[in-house]
């Protein structure tokens, strides 16, 4: 992935409708996105130039919007073709494709009627989330602090800018204290996800991950249970106890940014990367590419 900063880069983004130059694409500093989290988004991964389950994702950033209480004024075919405009543009192979839908600045209040919707789609080249040398031991995680709340008194089935301020705070303290991630509780105390991936574990040869019922049900996730299927694995979407962790032998995540990626402890509970997560990732890799 490129050390250049993100806001002074070469290139275009495709910024309402247009290819915008990258340096100019900019926003108001009193957006309505910025103050009050109006504001949602996507993350979709490119392989060999093309993008991932890409009417998917565009679907949901509709979807995510409509549960904010705005409408996206682009087609899902719209953004479709708009994504694959500036992959071709910016010459993208293997990578990574950031659509974003925010309020803009024409009222400052927390109810901004009338206020203007606008999209944005940026692209870069981006290898992987975390140094390749961990797929093969497994990252570390600690507990984060904070839990995943309630579907009523968040919109937790939304890919919401806001949602992830908890993630941004509980990824900063688990790095300052050596780990690689943080793993989440929810509201009733239950295994709920990691900073930006959903949590998988395997038991005695079968699957188990949280119910996705206050926390988005990914679709990589959706995509690994379906793999998993395939093969004969069976999928218990079950809640899960922490202290259950002790009778897993693997444990892994999944997200667009982190593929799949095995999990080597989750503070006091030890994994090993084993058969089933080295046969999900085997068979991931070749979906992707297809």
């Amino acid at each position: 992935m490129s050390n250049e900063p993100f806001d002074d880069r070469d290139g275009y983004i495709w910024y309402n409708g247009k290819l915008s130059v990258w340096r100019d694409t900019n926003v108001h500093i009193l957006n309505h996105g910025l103050h009050y989290a109006s504001c949602v988004f996507e993350g979709i991964r490119i392989y060999d130039g093309k993008p991932f389950k890409l009417n998917e994702h565009n679907e949901r950033l509709h979807n995510s919007a409509k549960i904010l209480n705005f409408d996206i004024p682009y087609s899902v075919d719209q953004l479709n073709e708009a994504t694959k405009l500036i992959v071709k543009e910016q010459g993208v192979e293997n990578g990574y494709i950031r659509p974003i839908a925010w309020l803009g600045s024409e009222h400052m209040k927390i109810y901004a009627a009338g206020n203007s919707v606008h999209v944005a789609i940026a692209t870069w080249e981006w290898a992987g989330y975390f140094p390749e040398e961990l797929y093969e031991k497994g990252i570390d995680l600690c507990w984060s602090d904070w839990k995943r709340p309630a579907p009523d008194t968040a919109p937790t089935n939304s890919k919401a800018a806001g949602l992830y301020m908890i993630c941004t705070i509980s990824k900063k303290q688990a790095q300052q204290g050596g780990f690689h991630d943080a793993m989440m509780l929810d509201y009733r105390g239950y295994v709920a996800e990691a900073t930006g991936a959903n949590f998988f574990m395997v038991a005695d040869g079968e699957i188990h991950t949280p119910i996705a019922d206050c926390f988005l049900d990914g679709i990589t996730r959706r995509t690994v249970i379906e793999i998993a299927k395939n093969n004969g694995i069976k999928v218990n979407e079950r809640h899960i106890k922490p202290e259950e962790l002790s009778t897993a032998q693997e444990a892994f995540l999944t997200g667009t940014a982190a593929e799949i990626t095995p999990i080597g402890s989750i503070a006091e509970h030890k994994f090993v990367p084993g058969e089933v997560t080295a046969l999900l990732r085997q068979e991931y890799s070749k979906l992707v590419r297809k």
